[in-house]
């Protein structure tokens, strides 16, 4: 048997035996699978490589523009006013141009470049905490779905047998041939439940593998343990927390600080750059002459003043604050939601006995008893299998429930909610 760990609030989360269908499986901890996803995971690269494409984005900014090198070949001949000839040679000239930009755009464009590889490391950062957060989820979700597989065999079991004893007695009236008909009717209920319980299960496996980057085929067992979920900190520390360490948030401050700076960027863009020529001529012809100089090259702003560059920019500057803004509120509500359910998920489960499902077993495991021994209507006996599995699966997805809205929590905050709650004073400052 696979144990799995589930870190929810000091939450430990073992796993039930494997679906049928599952020919072998491998061993593995929550945790190891985590690790293995942050290793094998394929989008991993995608935010790698854009981290790499920011930092060669930033060196190339930082670097002067290459020198442009002329040179000009020619002939010349020089004849005087009345045409007589006299001399002629070759005529050359080398020049070297070198643009530099105004005062400060240099370290603005660094400015904006670094902010770019900011966005970058923050967006592999998030990533990697959806991913964790995922895949705990879909090992949970497993879970879920290999118990509720195993209700459903077991009853499905349990229904079989009997009706396999039911059909090789004579039935003595009317009443004892309908029973064996509702049983028969259940059965084919009970086998289609099953059927699609082992489904679910096939489909959870597949999604854990695919996000943990394994081949699809590998089976992973999940041991089943009870979950304890702590409460949650208050809703005003929860929103405090939210607005210095949520993902997005913090994406769109670094966004709302490159564009400050595009928007200086582009003031400063309306000063002219300046270009330096160094040059040496040569030429001969009666005589021999040399020139050495250094020419001054700088756009006249006639027709174009750079004036629309800044108020775009300005513009772009706006929209990333009211995005910012918009961005704050929708977190805020999403923790706020995320929060109340999970209370009252949390309350709900409060009101369960400690060992609800396996009463509810036992009661099902009675029920078939007593009715072989014919002390139980067949109504009953149906109605307790039936409620076993409907029972069992509203337990887990209930506990799956409150234990997605917790992983969706720390993701909205940035930060894992026992940071949170060991922190009180600072509002789980790094």
């Amino acid at each position: 048997m696979a144990a799995v760990t589930l870190a929810a609030g000091g939450t430990a989360v073992a796993a039930a035996p494997p679906s049928p269908s599952i020919v072998s499986s491998s061993e593995a901890t929550l945790d190891s699978l985590v690790a293995e996803a942050l290793q094998a995971n394929p989008e991993l690269n995608y935010y790698q490589a854009e981290i790499t494409a920011a930092k060669a984005a930033r060196r190339s900014v930082g670097k002067l523009a290459n020198p442009e090198a002329s040179v000009d070949l020619g002939y010349k001949r020089d004849e005087s006013r009345g045409g007589q000839f006299l001399g002629d040679g070759a005529a050359w000239s080398v020049s070297v141009s070198q643009t530099f930009d105004f005062p400060g755009r240099m370290a603005l464009r660094k400015a904006i470049a670094n902010r770019q590889i900011e966005v970058a490391e923050l967006g592999l950062e998030q990533f990697r905490a959806g991913l964790a957060a995922r895949v705990r989820h879909l090992g949970f979700h497993l879970l879920v779905a290999q118990e509720s597989a195993r209700a459903a065999r077991e009853v499905r079991d349990r229904v079989q047998e009997l009706l396999a004893v039911l059909v090789q007695r004579d039935p003595a009236g009317v009443t004892p041939l309908l029973e064996t008909r509702v049983i028969e009717a259940n059965t084919l209920t009970l086998q289609r439940r099953a059927t699609q319980a082992e489904q679910a299960v096939q489909s959870a496996l597949l999604d854990l593998n695919q996000a943990c980057g394994k081949p699809l085929e590998t089976a992973v067992r999940v041991v089943r343990a009870d979950l304890k979920f702590s409460p949650a900190p208050p809703l005003d520390r929860l929103l405090a927390v939210a607005r210095t360490h949520n993902f997005d948030l913090r994406i769109r401050k670094v966004e709302l600080e490159q564009q400050g700076f595009q928007v200086s960027l582009s003031q400063k863009d309306r000063w002219p750059s300046v270009a330096l020529s160094p040059f040496y001529s040569n030429e001969r012809g009666a005589d021999q002459q040399s020139i050495v100089g250094v020419g001054v090259t700088l756009p006249v702003p006639l027709w174009d003043s750079k004036k629309s560059s800044v108020e775009q920019a300005r513009a772009r500057l706006q929209q990333a604050e009211t995005s910012m803004q918009v961005t704050q509120r929708q977190i805020e509500r999403q923790i706020t939601e995320r929060a109340l359910a999970y209370e009252k998920q949390r309350n709900e489960m409060g009101r369960w006995r400690t060992n609800a499902v396996e009463q509810f077993r036992e009661a099902a495991e009675l029920g078939d008893r007593h009715y072989r021994l014919g002390s139980l209507p067949v109504t009953t006996y149906l109605e307790l299998q039936k409620q076993y599995l409907d029972a069992t699966e509203a337990l887990l997805h209930t506990q799956a429930d409150a234990l997605e809205n917790w992983q969706q929590l720390e993701l909205l905050l940035g930060l894992p909610l026992s940071a949170v709650a060991a922190s009180p004073d600072d509002g789980g400052k790094r």
